[in-house]
């Protein structure tokens, strides 16, 4: 996919992204010497281990390992592909992505004609509702507004098989991109149908407000001898779409938010529309699955307080522990998690019709946190009373709190633990990481130990001259650093970061991001003084390399003039080091 955007633009965009801004807005830093430190998103920790350097554009967990550029925080960070992260760092620093050969004739692993696709579908939905008096009747007993509706690009689809494939499928390939987007389903003859009919039509839309897939909703119960589906019906799994790491409405939560504190997880989308409406936007909901690790991951993201809100009943309760089990190993200091149980037959929709937005809003003041929940459920058939029961009570809480991340909520977790039931809870202590050069466990050759060297300051390549000495020198990387210090020189001020994310589609990419990781800790101008020493010793390996094979050709005289006079050379060379050694003594 990297080929389909210039390495030039890679660099520009480098260049004016700082790392720095980009992680904070994400994860809280502080400056710790050269570099800013911060305790590791992408594992558990009580101690920073996690350093982001400004100087080298890079970033580097000495704990768990995870490093790389700018773009590859955003792909682990936010889970996006290398496009997706390229698009979003460039719109913040207003910078327009330009593709190779142009998007129309892209590549299917670009995905635009599939984004394209959904896009147009959606639109089609919308201009279908105005034509159905019984989805226009829906709405308006359902009391949305028309803003209300423009903003969720609510639609219909009409009865029929074949509407969106008439409309949209004109070809053999926007039938293909129909398939792949899960538009279409194929009956047992093979025939092709649409996937939505009569069902209210709710786009599905990721982080960038682009449409991936599709809930359906019927507008009414039907007698059970109709075949008319389930109630909701969602999309497929597709290359664009995976339920269990979406969320609806979540697009509308951040575009309405600026500064989201609490974010609320209902179970049906018409009750995340109601709350919208009634001036409560900070609700989305899972998409026909239960609450999954990812989920859980996303929503912590948008927000430090994660309300969790079911019904009352049997299922509403094994729902709620599903997510809870889900929360626990990211419940890192800083995050809390609520939860939110409705009286019998009501749920958001209803009940903000009732009670309207404060009322609401006081039940969301109310909700049961956590810890509260946590205990009171793992206790609801224990006779805490008696010795056996706390025993039991100790023994299915003791691995749910080991789960909690390393920190001071998992502390208070086992302290309450103990509290409850005599039982104490101990958890190894992670020991603190200490940030070195030598941290990062690769081999070192001295090949190596001069590349990494160099991603440390690109800019010293100048002061290489050129023949290349080393080339001579029979090591592998030997062609590598070569080329990355031709790199260098063809870049001024290309960074280190820019120097790794030029190989990203090569086989030397995980190679080079360790080698930078390897060199995060460590003093610039002794770093410099390093790199041009190494350079000297692969130049005096590779000439006695060559003049051990020259030797040896003479032993069999095989040699012709050039060489013999080479070898004289060479000789002489080696002799001079230790003729000057032996002058002061």
């Amino acid at each position: 996919m990297k080929g389909r955007i210039p390495d030039t633009f890679i660099d520009e965009l480098l260049s004016r992204v700082d790392i720095v801004d980009v992680i904070e807005r994400r994860v809280p830093l502080k400056k710790a010497g050269r570099e800013w430190t911060a305790c590791c998103p992408f594992h558990n920790e009580r101690s920073p281990s996690f350093y982001v350097s400004p100087a080298k554009q890079f970033f580097h967990c000495f704990g768990c390992g995870a490093h790389g550029s700018a773009i590859k925080f955003l792909m682990d960070y936010d889970r996006l592909e290398f496009p997706d992260a390229v698009e979003e760092l460039a719109q913040n620093v207003g910078l327009k992505v330009p593709y190779e050969g142009g998007r129309d004739n892209a590549p299917r692993e670009d995905r635009t004609d599939l984004y394209s696709l959904l896009d147009a579908s959606a639109r089609w939905y919308e201009g279908e509702l105005p034509r159905s008096t019984e989805a226009q009747a829906y709405c308006k007993k359902r009391g949305l507004d028309a803003d209300t509706i423009a903003r969720f690009r609510i639609g219909w689809a009409p009865a029929g098989y074949d509407g969106v494939i008439k409309k949209l499928g004109t070809d053999s390939r926007r039938m293909q991109l129909l398939n792949e987007a899960g538009m279409v389903a194929s009956n047992e003859r093979g025939n092709k149908y649409d996937r939505f009919r009569e069902r209210l039509m709710f786009p599905i839309m990721d982080r960038r407000g682009r449409v991936i897939a599709f809930g359906g909703r019927i507008l009414q119960e039907k007698s059970a001898d109709q075949n008319i589906g389930p109630k909701y019906l969602n999309s497929p799994e597709t290359p664009l779409f995976h339920k269990g790491r979406e969320l609806f409405a979540l697009w509308q939560v951040k575009q309405a938010n600026s500064n989201l504190q609490r974010i609320v997880v209902v179970e049906g989308y018409m009750d995340v529309i109601a709350m919208h409406q009634a001036g409560l936007p900070i609700a989305v909901a899972t998409l026909g699955t239960a609450t999954t690790p990812d989920h859980t991951e996303v929503l912590f993201r948008a927000a430090p307080d994660v309300v969790f809100c079911f019904d009352g009943d049997r299922a509403g309760r094994a729902a709620a522990w599903k997510a809870l089990e889900s929360a626990l190993p990211r419940l890192r200091d800083g995050r809390q998690a609520y939860f939110l149980f409705l009286p019998d037959g009501e749920d958001p929709d209803t009940l903000i019709r009732k009670e309207g937005k404060s009322g609401f809003e006081q039940r969301l003041k109310n909700a049961t946190p956590l810890s509260e929940y946590f205990f009171s459920e793992l206790a609801h058939d224990v006779d805490v009373a008696s010795l056996d029961g706390r025993a039991r009570l100790a023994e299915r809480a003791r691995p749910l709190i080991a789960r909690l991340p390393d920190g001071a909520f998992r502390d208070l977790m086992g302290q309450e633990l103990q509290k409850r039931t005599g039982a104490r809870a101990v958890f190894e202590a992670e020991p603190a990481k200490r940030p070195t050069a030598n941290t990062v466990s690769i081999q070192r050759s001295l090949v190596r130990t001069t590349i990494a060297l160099l991603l440390t300051q690109p800019g010293m390549s100048d002061q290489v001259e050129r023949p290349y000495g080393f080339l001579r020198l029979e090591k592998p990387g030997v062609d590598l650093l070569a080329e990355l210090i031709d790199l260098a020189r063809s870049r001024p001020g290309i960074s280190p970061a820019m120097m790794v994310e030029h190989y990203r589609d090569r086989s030397e990419y995980g190679a080079l991001s360790k080698l930078m990781a390897a060199t995060m800790a460590g003093e610039p101008e002794l770093q410099r003084v390093e790199f041009f020493e190494a350079l000297q010793r692969m130049e005096q390996l590779a000439a006695d390399q060559r003049r051990l094979f020259l030797t040896g050709k003479s032993r069999e005289g095989q040699l012709t003039g050039a060489e013999k006079a080479e070898l004289r050379e060479l000789l002489a060379a080696r002799a001079r080091p230790a003729t000057a050694a032996e002058g002061p003594g």
